[in-house]
């Protein structure tokens, strides 16, 4: 049996002022395919201002979010390729 070693690089924006943080998530697909999903965190106005934290929240929505399109364009492939609605793909 051989194993084939794959790898994909994600991308990861941020656009921030002193309450707001905005994600951009970005994964270019090995078939010329990119897919983008976006994240959003507000401070609240009593917390201290930390950056990486607004980035974290902001970045972990983003990703969920990404994972939940590669799930999508899974089923559709898996749907295309069967001629049938695939089962649903836990995450």
């Amino acid at each position: 049996m051989m194993h084939t070693t794959v790898g994909w690089h994600v991308e990861m924006e941020f656009l921030e002022d002193d309450q707001h943080t905005r994600a951009v998530a970005l994964v270019r697909l090995p078939d010329g395919s990119e897919v983008r999903a976006h994240g959003h965190a507000t401070r609240h106005h009593t917390d201290s201002n930390q950056p990486r934290v607004g980035e974290e929240i902001a970045a972990a929505r983003a990703l969920n979010e990404l994972a939940m399109q590669l799930l999508t364009k899974a089923h559709g492939e898996i749907d295309q390729a069967s001629g049938r609605t695939s089962h649903p793909i836990h995450v």
